[in-house]
């Protein structure tokens, strides 16, 4: 008897983990076709890699899937030009579903009414989009929701008093659409975000929400009694299109034109004064300075109210804020790809250097969320960010000051007589630290940071001579950029078309073209004599192809011996990291790895600084002259 207990528990104990298997397998299949329906229905511009050959939990861009790989739960299609409304009955299937990005697209029609069987949402993504009706009129069936951003889209009607079931809100941005009627009373005592701005809203905010600052109300129009204090004018966010003026009688437009000239007058005059003062033109922030609070010392230590406010890192001694940066002696640096760099120099003599971000697409909490993990890095080859600020028409980020400028200015400003070169030693030291940096970036953030902008003019040297990495992950804050753009300063992988898309191949291609500008002392793209454009790691390739491997060394380190072997080995090295074919690239490590053998080989073989030999250098050939920015870009 005891025998066919046993024959039976097996049997059982077979179909039961058969039944679960089948249904793991079931789940996961429906998810699968869900997305396809998704996909088969609905416009976009860029390609998206979703096939039935491939695994959905492993091969699929944004698809996220929970630990057992049996349920889709995350879903992150940013800026892919889906145009029109979601088709009905696809996404609404992903039952599992936690998180939803599908912001900065062109999506149209109304809110999805089928996904109010998205029960397990917990963040909803859908900003800058083209949305347009009501709100829904229900939100308690998302009872997880944490995250709720419905901002800058063509939303009206009212603000549904049901979000105040949502117990578990952190933050609800629904600024920059349409919506009208009083503000209901939004009771939750969990929510630390909200934006409410440039909407139609009237009557008066609620006692619940007084809270919050006044920018989060902003551009509504509530009864006089109860009005906000006024807040700087601020323009929509990322070319948002003007709304639809209403009538004004004619003596109220000739007070508007009158005010708004001699306004007009003034903010001139004051531009012309503070441009004089500060030596150059773009040297302010415009950002209005409120006053000083005393730091937290727990995390993020927050300088400011909370209306405009500098975010400190952890360990961060300096003692400065918003309105010391406004007030410092600010010079323009120069202007890169993802914005303007400027030297503030604050009263206590300390020099730092502020970025003022261009073009930010992501929303608040995904930049603050960016931030944290880039603040968090701490490494002698990555320059540390030590503070941000985040506002709707400004974010900066600070970094120290290096005296010595970037790689870039250094490599090519002034050549010629009277420059000091770079010797082959500190070449070597700046592409070994370099290394080092970005092979540390990479293990950041479960191994998903990428640094997506690696150029000498973000490589400067640390207190040891060692390269050290700046303006790390800004790429995936940055909208789109057209790809002439984006190719001209010669460092992006043959591959992306997308600067939000780097990958850590990407980096090793752009990494590859700093080592062939260490050793040719030429930019990524420059000019010859006859002014002819010339891509480096075209010419490189050309030139190692024909034989003429000497001719590639910058004549620079013609001066010293006994390098020959090691600046070949180096050049093979970065020939390597800009193969066209990203597989074809060395890992990160393999580079730290292979750089640290060539140094460790030609210490013993290099003469000091005292004996190097002078030999006759010849002429160098004629360059046009290049502009090239001495500082993060």
């Amino acid at each position: 008897m005891s025998k066919k207990a046993d024959v039976l528990f097996i049997f059982s104990a077979i179909f039961l983990i058969g039944t679960l298997s089948w249904h793991v397998n079931a789940n996961i299949e429906e998810d699968k076709q869900a997305l396809l329906d998704f996909l088969h229905n609905i416009y976009h511009s860029h390609p998206i890699n979703w096939t039935v050959d491939f695994p959905v939990c492993k091969n699929w861009t944004g698809v996220g899937c929970n630990k057992d790989q049996s349920r889709v739960i995350s879903l992150r299609l940013p800026g892919l030009g889906f145009h029109g409304p979601i088709p009905s009955d696809t996404l609404s299937r992903l039952s599992a579903l936690e998180l939803l990005s599908l912001r900065s697209n062109s999506l149209s029609g109304p809110f999805p009414s089928d996904f109010s069987k998205l029960g397990n949402l917990s963040s909803l993504y859908l900003q800058f989009n083209k949305f347009s009706g009501p709100l829904p009129s229900d939100f308690s069936v998302w009872k997880k929701l944490n995250i709720l951003n419905l901002s800058n889209n063509g939303f009206n009607g009212s603000i549904p008093s049901s979000i105040s079931n949502l117990t578990h809100l952190t933050a609800l941005n629904l600024a920059n659409n349409s919506l009208s009627g009083n503000i209901p009373d939004l009771s939750i005592p969990s929510l630390e975000e909200i934006d409410l701005s440039n909407n139609f809203l009237t009557g008066s905010v609620p006692k619940s929400l007084n809270k919050f600052p006044s920018w989060s109300f902003s551009g509504n129009n509530f009864s006089s009694e109860n009005a906000l204090s006024p807040v700087s004018p601020v323009a929509p966010p990322n070319g948002q299109p003007k709304r639809k003026s209403r009538k004004l009688s004619e003596p109220a437009i000739l007070g508007i034109a009158i005010g708004g000239c001699v306004l007009g007058f003034v903010a001139v005059a004051l531009l012309m004064v503070f441009c004089r003062s500060n030596g150059g033109d773009e040297s302010g922030f415009i950002v209005k300075p409120h006053k000083k609070e005393s730091a937290s010392k727990k995390g993020v230590s927050e300088r400011q109210d909370k209306t405009n406010r500098l975010s400190f890192f952890e360990g961060s001694s300096f003692a400065f804020d918003l309105e010391d940066l406004l007030t410092a002696s600010a010079e323009v640096l120069g202007k890169g790809t993802f914005g303007t760099a400027y030297k503030a120099a604050l009263e206590d003599a300390t020099t730092l250097v502020v970025k003022r971000l261009k073009e930010v697409t992501v929303g608040k909490r995904e930049f603050e969320q960016q931030m944290e993990i880039v603040g968090g890095i701490k490494h002698e080859n990555v320059a540390p960010l030590r503070a941000y600020y985040y506002s709707k028409d400004e974010k900066l980020i600070v970094y120290d000051f290096y005296d010595q400028g970037s790689i870039s200015s250094m490599l090519h400003a002034k050549r010629g007589n009277g420059r000091i070169p770079i010797d082959w030693e500190a070449r070597l030291k700046i592409a070994v630290g370099t290394a080092r940096g970005i092979a540390h970036i990479h293990t950041q953030n479960g191994g998903k940071l990428i640094h997506g902008n690696i150029k000498a003019s973000n490589v400067f040297l640390n207190s040891k001579g060692y390269g050290c990495v700046s303006d790390i992950g800004l790429a995936t804050l940055i909208g789109p950029m057209l790809p002439p753009a984006m190719r001209a300063a010669g460092y992006r992988a043959p591959e992306v078309t997308d600067t939000r898309k780097a990958t850590h191949a990407s980096d090793v291609y752009s990494f590859g073209v700093l080592l062939l500008e260490l050793l040719t002392g030429k930019s990524p793209v420059h000019a010859t004599g006859s002014e002819e454009v010339v891509h480096l790691v075209r010419w490189v390739n050309s030139v190692v192809r024909e034989e003429w491997t000497a001719e590639v060394f910058d004549i620079e380190l013609l001066r010293y011996p006994n390098i020959e072997e090691e600046m070949v080995e180096m050049l093979q090295l970065g020939m390597d990291c800009v193969a066209r074919m990203p597989e074809q690239r060395p890992q990160i490590l393999d580079v730290v790895r292979r750089l640290e053998e060539i140094r460790q080989v030609g210490s013993g073989n290099r003469p000091s600084s005292e004996t190097k030999s002078e030999i006759s250098l010849p002429t160098p050939p004629t360059h046009a002259a290049e502009t090239v920015s001495s500082l993060p870009q």
